[in-house]
């Protein structure tokens, strides 16, 4: 009976504890989920207050689209251009331009080009978002000689690679600053040069940058001395930098032309509509006049793509 009474005790013993220890397991687990939105919330709010202090708008709208995939791919695509603006602030820009555009072509020309208009900004912004890449990718390149200069003399004096790295974030101004700031960062955290330096590629993506990372990358692993190559590097893209100058230079007519060529279109469609009034309603009113005005639009469109692809030489 004894035992009976020990055996009884254990039991109601143990299950006591159990029940003590899976609450306190529930309130860790609730806690720790608790903590983790919280900080969750404070990395999301942190574009929110930038160093130059503008406060951001739309900051609740902002956490929602970076919670989805197209925000996130829509963020990427801004931190490569280096605007100071959130993907809620764009989204919410450009959606407002295509709706302002839109009552302002159908008010303007006639209902069937509201939607057009409408399309067309939406395109212009990814457009937009292109060109400010390539540009600072531009700007970038333009920079690596005076960067591979700069890790040079470093590297010379006796600095670390990643000393070297910190050092030209500070000295130099953006885009290329900023990037190596990143970099430093991610070596601070505890990443490797390569990750690192690969990231940098990835982000900006070009033929000298790849060069100048796989030498440091190189010089990295292997140990060897890596001022030597930097000189020698830094002459080689001082020579392409003046040579993408004087392609650039020579193709800029060219670069004007694919632009005038949609202008002109739609330059004749509102003198049309200038000279005969109430033309283009009429025109678009029928479906053979929606298509014709689609396929005009359509052809302006490839004949700009095909001139800029034509005028684009990779040097």
């Amino acid at each position: 009976m004894d035992d009976l009474g020990q055996l009884v005790a254990l039991t109601v013993g143990a299950t006591l504890l159990a029940g003590v220890l899976a609450i306190v397991g529930v309130q860790l687990y609730a806690s720790g989920k608790a903590q983790r939105r919280a900080l969750a919330e404070r990395l999301s709010d942190a574009p929110a207050l930038p160093p130059g202090g503008r406060s951001r708008r739309l900051a609740r709208l902002d956490r929602r689209l970076r919670a989805t995939r197209a925000g996130r791919r829509l963020e990427r695509r801004l931190a490569a251009t280096g605007l100071d603006v959130t993907p809620a602030e764009f989204a919410a820009g450009t959606l407002a331009a295509a709706a302002g555009l839109w009552l302002v072509a159908a008010g303007a020309l006639a209902p069937f080009f509201g939607p057009l208009a409408a399309a067309i900004t939406v395109w212009s912004a990814s457009g937009f978002l292109a060109r400010q890449r390539r540009k600072r990718i531009e700007k970038f390149i333009n920079q690596l000689p005076e960067l591979s200069r700069i890790l040079a003399n470093a590297t010379q004096a006796g600095l670390a690679l990643r000393t070297a790295l910190g050092m030209a974030a500070e000295e130099m101004d953006a885009p290329a600053g900023e990037e190596l700031a990143k970099v430093a960062d991610r070596l601070a955290v505890g990443h490797s040069v390569d990750d690192a330096l690969g990231e940098l590629a990835d982000r900006l993506p070009s033929r000298e940058l790849v060069v100048l990372v796989t030498t440091l990358v190189l010089s990295n692993r292997a140990g060897g001395t890596v001022v030597s190559s930097l000189r020698n590097l830094t002459r080689t893209l001082e020579e392409r930098k003046e040579t993408r100058r004087e392609v650039r230079t020579q193709l800029s007519q060219v670069t004007v032309t694919a632009y005038v060529v949609p202008l002109m279109g739609l330059g004749t469609l509102l003198l049309t509509d200038r000279i005969a009034p109430g033309s283009i309603d009429r025109m678009t009113s029928s479906f053979l006049g929606q298509a014709a005005v689609v396929t005009a639009f359509v052809l302006y469109g490839l004949g700009f793509f095909v001139i800029r692809r034509l005028s684009r030489i990779d040097v």
